[in-house]
């Protein structure tokens, strides 16, 4: 048995998995937001839940919203801002008595969906994340790319590319910067814009409602937001050239992007032809906590 955990913003998921990938519980609890020691015993907590349901786990993996810095052993360039500056994965070794794997959420979830989702079989994959925050992962040949930094992938916090006179200088985001990705992606981000443009304070998800219901200014939200969105991953498809792009987190569920996206994007793909696919993850919520279980291998001869 093997325990994955998605340390999310809002919540925290714990998913174990037998050695053929097959689920034998799940369970949900809520993130202790700006917690951090609340939030280690959240998931020390979980992992006792889970293993109290089918029996001690062999390993423990978590992703995060951020990635642990080689360079100092300590949580950087997390959204869940309460995390950086904390050794999680020592504090989590601590609070569960065994050795534990982290990583960011991103990878997690593009490793899940390259080896047996939505682009199984594809040999460069780049997955996206577009909830809370805005993140990436790449995967090659299976494996996915962390580099010198812990930063391949890391999507969110590149300029929205080919901005408007009315998209700059952007927003601010939270790590210091202004005009990010993730300022103009991120479901509180549509939020904003819908808002800004006079409509009513409403979720990502009610506002993708609204637009499929008809309503015109919902539906003008999101032609922005896919026609920001196709500029990004052309930006993306420029550099990395991916077989399939696939999308996870909350806005993954708006059905019209994925086909008005690639009808957008190959303005600012450099190539007469984009063959890029972009698809709906199989693994639904389940990608990120699945791919932190697949951090440990395989026992040897299993």
């Amino acid at each position: 048995m093997r325990i994955g955990i998605d340390l999310g913003g809002t919540k925290i998921e714990g998913i174990v998995l037998d050695d053929d990938g097959r689920e034998q519980a799940r369970r949900r609890v809520t993130t202790p937001r700006d917690d951090y020691g609340g939030t280690v015993a959240a998931v020390a907590d979980l992992v006792a839940v889970l293993e109290s349901a089918t029996g001690p786990a062999a390993s423990v993996g978590v992703g995060i919203p951020g990635t642990v810095s080689p360079a100092t052993g300590l949580v950087k360039n997390a959204n869940s801002t309460w995390l950086i500056g904390h050794p999680l994965d020592r504090d989590l070794a601590a609070a569960l008595g065994r050795p534990v794997r982290l990583a960011n959420d991103a990878n997690c979830f593009a490793v899940s969906e390259a080896v047996d989702g939505a682009a199984a079989g594809a040999s460069v994959v780049f997955g996206v994340i577009l909830g809370t925050g805005v993140g990436g992962g790449v995967v090659v040949g299976g494996q996915v790319l962390t580099g010198p930094n812990a930063i391949a992938g890391e999507w969110g916090h590149n300029p929205l590319p080919w901005p408007g006179d009315s998209e700059r200088p952007g927003p601010q985001c939270y790590c210091g910067l202004t005009g990010c990705i993730e300022t103009f992606l991120s479901g509180p981000a549509l939020a904003r814009d819908f808002q800004a443009a006079g409509g009513p304070p409403l979720t990502a998800a009610e506002i993708a409602a609204r637009a499929d219901a008809g309503d015109a200014a919902a539906g003008a939200a999101l032609d922005r937001y896919a026609e920001r969105l196709a500029r990004a991953l052309a930006h993306v498809i420029n550099v990395l050239d991916p077989d399939v792009v696939v999308l996870g987190g909350g806005l993954s569920n708006v059905a019209r992007l994925y086909d008005t996206v690639p009808g957008l994007w190959q303005k600012w793909v450099f190539s007469d032809h984009t063959a890029t696919a972009l698809r709906r993850n199989h693994h639904g919520d389940s990608g990120g906590v699945r791919g932190a279980a697949w951090l440990w291998p395989r026992p040897t001869g299993s």
